[in-house]
């Protein structure tokens, strides 16, 4: 595995002094005509010349020479490094990576389309160049294979609380795909900044019915809590009752004040009340 390291540099102003020198000194040794010393000049400059780098912001210089790593130059502007070395230019900006819409099964086996976007950034120049082949490409397919292993551990949706679900647990998916994406680019130098989910959707061919299953679903998780809501409140209203000594009810009157109570707050539509003016029992 390779490590950045700082390959040798030298400020590239004084450098262009220094060839400037070693040029005029060329030119007046062989006016003079000491060949040996001019030549000895213009061989220094042009070696130092061949190692002049123009490097941009947030750019970083990777040195080669005779197929060895020398090392990394970050600082920007003009140096002069290794002569006749190789530099290849690596940016360090934050770069996104739109994913495309992939369709994957989640852990219910139902088809959907999922994207995401990731933030991205090199950290490490030498990994980035020697540890992976072309670590943008690298960068894509790994994060297409971590979105595909994270949609698959969850489901769609869920009216539970307690289980997470790709569409109402964005967040806690986002950062799972994160550390998932991660473990998987450290390898090539890079640092994933932020993933976000981009497009959750059901696959075109089974969206209409698993719209009608979701609707489905919804109803009974909530007619499920309407009636427990409303089971909690006939108790409490019936225990309320007698406890006040209002009324004294035996079992059957229990269970009628109980049925009349749940059919008031559990229908949908609006109750007739029907007056009872004779006996219970009657």
């Amino acid at each position: 595995m390779m490590k950045e390291k700082p390959a040798w540099s030298l400020n590239g102003y004084l450098g262009i002094l220094i060839i400037a020198g070693l040029l005029a000194g060329t030119v007046f040794s062989f006016m003079e005509q000491q060949f040996i010393l001019g030549a000895i000049c213009l061989i220094i400059g042009i070696t130092l010349g061949s190692g002049i780098t123009l490097i941009q912001p947030n750019q970083a210089a990777v040195v080669m020479f005779l197929g060895k790593y020398m090392g990394s130059i970050r600082k920007e502007g003009i140096v002069i490094t290794v002569p006749f070395s190789i530099r290849k230019m690596i940016s360090l900006r934050v770069r996104n990576f739109n994913s495309n819409r992939l369709k994957v099964n989640d852990v219910n086996g139902n088809p959907i389309e999922i994207a995401a976007v990731i933030v991205f950034k090199v950290i490490d120049s030498a990994k980035a160049v020697f540890d992976v082949d072309r670590y943008e490409q690298f960068v894509e397919i790994q994060s297409e294979t971590a979105i595909r292993a994270v949609a698959t551990k969850y489901p769609y949706d869920s009216f539970s609380d307690a289980e997470l679900s790709l569409r109402g647990n964005a967040e806690e998916v986002s950062n799972e795909l994160k550390i998932e994406l991660q473990e998987r680019l450290k390898v090539a130098g890079v640092e994933v900044i932020e993933t976000r989910l981009t497009h959750l959707a059901y696959s075109t061919e089974i969206a209409q019915a698993m719209l009608q299953r979701q609707q489905a679903s919804a109803i009974i998780a909530a007619r499920k809590q309407i009636v427990e809501g409303a089971v909690g409140m006939v108790q409490d209203a019936i225990a309320q009752l007698e406890q006040d000594g209002a009324v004294e009810l035996d079992d059957e009157r229990r269970v009628a004040m109980a049925n009349n109570l749940l059919v008031s707050i559990v229908a949908d539509q609006g109750t007739q009340p029907v007056i009872n003016t004779g006996s219970l029992y009657q």
